[in-house]
């Protein structure tokens, strides 16, 4: 058993609201997992987390890992096959030429960067969503702030973990393509674009090219260095942990997300629901045109993606879910979180396929899909709703998934093809509830696959191994289809007639009061 941990390949994911890791065998399958759960604050006008978190959530994370692996095989965890670093894609680390944080880290999470997108967008013809880091970095110059002078390297979460590790400053492609545009035949920056950027800053206090502050970018396979000693002590508190293990590129969750359901083909597609949501369809063809709406960014080995992205999710509903649990508690009958999301997801497939007339906004912060900078929660009926727990959290899982749908309206017209689309990550783990839910509102079959639950950092993993043990040669897809996933086990929701014309009430419900949801921003 040594030797198979020591083959093993680590992944670890730095989410919304869990550091996880996850160590696979040779069959790519899950042997033992670590997590720590951790909150973005909003500080200062931003939404953020500290760096100290990071360093401590990843130690507690394979803290944990290696307990698991402990008590499980009864060996300690001193080396692993290879590494792979995930996290939450886009946002803003800076550092001076010290390596020293600028500004405390400002997340995918912040809409704050709506000057920077007008300019950037048509400047380069192309699509710049605001929680990009390009978008950041130019808010930061055209707001004055005094540290733009400063910059010397710019990069993700996932970047920034992985260079504390390796010591190397580079960045995924997947991941590099929510900083920047990528070219997908030059599977780097894109030249014209960033020279572009670059004539648009001259004169500013930018005192270098974009391409000498970003990360240096890497695809799926390629050698993305190795731990060192420092990092060995950064990542585990014990010491035990053995420097020299190999690593992969970092990427972010959107890559992880793509690997961890083999949706990195032409006319496959992933939808990954939590803390936000977003759907990456991998095209056969550029988009007619640019569309604010939807993000064109890449797979891991560089081919192009259509992404749908929406900030919101089940945050929301997460926050109900504890007041249930707290009424539970204050009646005497005590329920661990896991009951009561099997509880309140199985009642929500009994309400009416309408949700009862109810409207229900889940958000918590702003949607650039329907143009919200910032969000309000919102639960409103008429007289004539059919109130009801079923109908209520039928109503939570619609609002979950409207925004994207929306997105995917566009794809539609556009006559995007699709195969296959596969769901994971946490709406997807508890029962069928927020499967059928989504094969409902997009009116396609969903398939989910038995590691759904274990998400972008099984995803990360399997990176790490496709690094390690691909054949030469080996295209990304082919090593997924044909190692990892060729006896995976998967359900497959159908799309109920019912279902698919009661969400399309709630749609419509939904589209025609953003004047409600406008006013609670706007009074609230």
């Amino acid at each position: 058993m040594e030797n198979t941990i020591k083959n093993a390949c680590l992944g670890i994911e730095l989410g919304s609201t869990r550091i996880k890791a996850v160590l696979i065998g040779a069959d790519h399958a899950p042997i033992a997992t670590g997590s720590y759960s951790w909150e973005n604050r909003y500080e200062g006008g931003f939404w953020t987390y500290s760096l100290e978190d990071v360093w401590t959530g990843m130690r507690e994370a394979f803290s944990s890992l290696a307990k698991d692996v402990k008590d499980r095989y009864g060996v300690a965890l001193t080396r692993v096959g290879a590494i792979g670093v995930s996290a939450m894609m886009h946002g803003y680390l800076a550092f001076d030429a010290d390596d020293a944080l600028l500004v405390p880290f400002r997340t995918w999470r912040n809409t704050t960067t709506l000057e920077a997108v007008g300019v950037l967008t048509p400047l380069f013809d192309f699509s710049i969503p605001q929680r990009w880091s390009v978008a950041h970095l130019y808010q930061a110059i055209l707001d004055g702030e005094p540290h733009v002078g400063e910059v010397r390297f710019l990069t993700t979460l996932a970047g920034y973990v992985h260079w504390k590790l390796t010591g190397r400053k580079v960045l995924g492609i997947g991941d590099a393509s929510g900083m920047f545009p990528i070219d997908s035949q030059a599977l780097d920056y894109d030249e014209k674009r960033l020279a572009q950027f670059d004539a648009k800053a001259a004169g500013t206090p930018l005192a270098r090219p974009l391409r000498d502050v970003l990360p240096q970018v890497l695809v799926a396979g390629e050698d993305a260095g190795a731990l060192t000693q420092e990092g060995a002590a950064l990542l585990d508190g014990d010491g035990a942990l053995e420097p020299g293990i190999p690593f992969c590129p970092p990427e972010g969750d959107a890559g992880t997300g793509m690997a961890a359901t083999a949706s990195v083909r032409a006319r496959t597609g992933n939808i990954s629901a939590g803390t936000s949501i977003f759907a990456m369809i991998v095209t056969e063809r550029p988009l007619s045109k640019v569309y604010p709406e939807i993000d064109m960014v890449t797979t891991p080995a560089g081919a192009p993606v259509a992404m749908v992205h929406c900030n919101n999710c089940t945050s929301d509903l997460d926050a109900w879910a504890g007041v249930f649990r707290e009424f539970a508690h204050a009646l005497g009958a005590e329920a661990d979180a896991s009951k009561v999301y099997e509880v309140l997801y199985g009642k929500a497939l009994d309400g009416d396929p309408d949700a009862g007339g109810l409207l229900l906004y889940n958000y918590l912060s702003g949607e650039h899909i329907t143009h919200f900078e910032q969000g309000r929660p919102l639960v409103a009926r008429s007289p004539e709703s059919r109130f009801t727990l079923a109908n209520f959290l039928r109503a939570h899982l619609y609002s979950s998934v409207a925004t994207l749908r929306i997105g995917m309206d566009i794809l539609a017209s556009e006559k995007v093809a699709i195969d296959r689309i596969v769901g994971h990550g946490g709406l997807f783990k508890t029962g069928r509830a927020g499967q059928q839910v989504m094969a409902d509102a997009l009116n396609a079959p969903v398939s989910v696959m038995e590691t759904a639950g274990e998400g972008g950092a099984w995803g990360v993993a399997l990176l790490a191994a496709y690094r390690l043990y691909r054949s030469p040669g080996e295209a990304l897809e082919d090593y997924l289809d044909e190692k990892a996933f060729a006896t995976m086990a998967r359900t497959e929701a159908a799309p109920d007639p019912s279902g698919v014309d009661g969400f399309a009430g709630f749609l419509e419900r939904f589209r025609k009061s953003f004047p409600v949801e406008r006013a609670a921003v706007d009074s609230i």
